[in-house]
């Protein structure tokens, strides 16, 4: 996975609350084993008209919000079954930060499996960054080290984050790497035992 200290991304705003994973990713896309290639199923339902043809109406399809790597959502946002596709998805699309009130519970820690950064603030501030994100090029500045997201015009939140799971984001660890930090004990373990 890779690290996540500093990231400045364009942000898209999707005004909607209750987003559950079958929306995020149709479930006649999952039949791929790799992690990749989900991105371009995203919001399919909703991305797309019947006839394949992009949906204009559809938040990210917006020329406004081409090329975001922050998504700010409504309240319950991942909603519905668990499945870990979700997260891959998202990433997959583009998506390094999710912002939002609330999340599932498995949803949140899926991301933070997956390398997704979720950080929940208060809907007032959702409404806000939705409604600064209508404008072109609007971006943030997410800094994980301190705890903080701010913009150029004077927007600045703190956000809470577990602290293992912010030293598994700082480092872009999964949890093979972790066991992987121990390394020359397992070695050296091993090594008795043969």
């Amino acid at each position: 996975m890779e690290p996540i200290v500093i990231h400045e991304g364009k942000v898209a705003g999707m005004d909607r609350v209750n987003v559950d994973t079958d929306q995020i990713i149709p479930k006649q896309f999952l039949k791929r084993i790799e992690r990749t290639g989900f991105g371009q199923f995203l919001f399919f339902d909703w991305r797309f008209n019947k006839d394949g043809s992009d949906n204009p109406e559809f938040e990210l399809n917006r020329p406004e919000n081409k090329g975001a790597s922050i998504l700010v959502a409504g309240e319950n946002f991942g909603c519905g079954s668990s499945r870990e596709h979700a997260p891959w998805a998202l990433l997959d699309y583009g998506f390094k930060v999710l912002i939002a009130p609330s999340y599932s519970d498995i949803f949140y820690n899926n991301c933070l499996k997956n390398g997704i950064l979720p950080i929940c603030l208060s809907e007032g501030d959702i409404k806000t960054l939705i409604e600064k994100a209508k404008a072109s090029d609007y971006e943030l500045t997410v800094n994980l080290k301190e705890n903080k997201l701010s913009d150029t015009e004077g927007f600045e939140r703190s956000f809470e984050i577990n602290e293992y799971w912010k030293e598994m984001l700082l480092n872009g660890w999964d949890e093979i790497d972790v066991t992987l930090t121990y390394e020359d004990k397992i070695k050296a373990f091993e090594a008795k035992r043969a």
